[in-house]
């Protein structure tokens, strides 16, 4: 940001109007930061899918099937799924723009079309896309907020699910109507459900941060309890030891 010159100084230490704003604005996200927000950490109790959920759904027979899940900055979401039963990989990275931007620096401004995402291979025989969604929409982050998961705001935030067929389209969809019919978060659901055009993995020293960095209060902070909600509210879903990207 530049200065604008100044056309008077009635004191030489006074400080500039950029500078105040500059202040207020540090102090603010400080604030977001450092202040105790329980919504941050809440994760909902939702129901299983109903039987209606998956009325005429082929089930997958492939030994492993794939999806992508936005919601937030992608290290709580990926830490999620790292100790998720039945997941094979959770690897960070960008969905919904093109390759030619799907970089740190470029998705942060928003403008690209990205969302900060995580590409999952599973196997369908330990853990169904219907139980993922479930941890998904309650424990991995809010989806009633639009673009935005606090403390972070943007269209690279938002909340979205990039499908890879049909039948994840058609469980997605119904999934979220059972949820909105039944009322159990507080607003409608927001979250964005579209066929994956591709998925661009994320820079090394994104990959694993949850795990590696659980000293960041950041991590401490919003991502953390979301591994510990996973334990306690799904259990038998849960994994002691993430499974890791692997260099």
């Amino acid at each position: 940001m530049t200065q604008s010159p100044r056309t008077s100084s009635p004191s030489r230490f006074a400080p500039s109007k950029t500078t105040m704003l500059l202040l207020v604005s540090a102090t603010v996200v400080s604030m977001l930061y450092l202040i105790p927000n329980a919504a941050a950490e809440k994760a909902v109790p939702l129901p299983a899918a109903s039987p209606n959920v998956l009325v005429g759904v082929v089930p997958a027979t492939g030994p492993t099937d794939t999806v992508v899940f936005a919601g937030e900055c992608s290290w709580g979401i990926q830490a999620v799924f790292q100790h998720t039963q039945g997941v094979l990989s959770a690897v960070s990275g960008y969905a919904g723009g093109q390759s030619s931007e799907a970089d740190y620096e470029k998705v942060s401004t928003g403008r690209t079309g990205h969302a900060e995402a995580v590409q999952l291979v599973f196997d369908p025989k330990q853990v169904s896309y219907a139980q993922l969604l479930q941890i998904y929409f309650s424990v991995a982050h809010d989806p009633t907020q639009l673009n935005r998961q606090y403390p972070d705001s943007g269209p690279q935030y938002r909340s979205a699910v990039f499908y890879q067929g049909g039948s994840q389209k058609l469980i997605t969809e119904r999934y979220i109507a059972q949820l909105d019919a039944a009322k159990v978060f507080p607003a409608k659901i927001v979250t964005q459900v579209s066929p994956l055009q591709g998925f661009y993995p994320a820079e090394k020293y994104h990959q694993n941060y949850a795990t590696l960095h659980p000293e960041s209060s950041y991590i401490a902070r919003f991502d953390l309890p979301k591994i510990d909600h996973l334990k306690t509210m799904m259990p038998a879903l849960y994994r002691a030891q993430p499974v890791l990207v692997q260099p």
